[in-house]
């Protein structure tokens, strides 16, 4: 079982944090970097293999990570010179990766079942999986709908709902392969692709905690949280309360 962790980016959101320390290496809890509780929650759903691919401080992660002993993960890394995106990246050694993989931004704190994610990515057969996170956004005036300067329609404060992109999904390689290598590709791009293309794809709804640590305010808000949700987090201490409920 094989995951990208994406962790090029330059944090600028995210800055001053991010202007000496890769978004990646940033501590929650001040115990643990982000991408350690990461790599803790992929060896413990049952992956084996991780591919880093780095580009901003990509040298403070190799000390940091090394060849992935702590975390009994096998790690190797890919370089990137330009930004390339989302899914750029994956096209300059998609010959590195298995037939079905998992990818993941490298900021993401949840307590995601990420082999369940693949393997369900698996069975149904599509050639691109998306975690999806249930999110709405309440708007605190009333809003009207016009039509050639007559109101047809008021709704005082309405609550709109949509799906996010969790930042973490599946995929076949070979819906790749088309595509060319050294090319700046997000999601976006691949997703819109695949679809004029009439491609089915995969929604994988998620329900549990979810937070992308992209903002100074996410930030904080990961590390106010963290106690309370540092048992749904951290595998080993998963296993620990298990334990004692016994």
């Amino acid at each position: 079982m094989h995951a990208v962790i994406l962790a090029g980016g330059r944090g600028v959101r995210l800055r001053p944090y991010t202007t000496s320390l890769p978004k990646p290496l940033m501590p929650i809890g001040g115990e643990y970097a982000i991408l350690d509780i990461i790599l803790q929650q992929l060896r413990a759903r049952g992956f084996d293999r991780v591919t880093l691919a780095i580009g901003h401080l990509g040298r403070m992660i190799r000390a940091f990570v090394g060849d992935g002993a702590q975390w009994d993960i096998e790690v190797d890394y890919h370089e990137e010179e330009t930004p390339l995106s989302t899914i750029g990246p994956l096209l300059n050694f998609l010959d590195q990766l298995p037939e079905h993989f998992l990818v993941m931004n490298g900021d993401v704190l949840t307590d995601l079942d990420y082999g369940e994610l693949l393997g369900r990515h698996v069975t149904g057969e599509a050639p691109l999986t998306v975690a999806t996170r249930r999110r709405e956004v309440r708007i605190d005036f009333g809003t009207l709908e016009t039509v050639e300067g007559r109101i047809v329609d008021f709704i005082e404060k309405p609550v709109l709902s949509y799906s996010a992109n969790m930042g973490v999904y599946a995929l076949a390689r070979k819906i790749l392969a088309p595509y060319p290598r050294d090319v700046h590709f997000g999601l976006d791009a691949l997703v819109l692709d695949l679809l004029a293309r009439g491609e089915d794809l995969a929604a994988y709804e998620f329900d549990g905690y979810w937070l992308d640590i992209g903002r100074p305010d996410d930030y904080d808000e990961a590390n106010r949280c963290f106690e309370r949700l540092r048992s749904k987090l951290l595998p080993a201490e998963q296993r620990q309360v298990r334990s004692c409920a016994r």
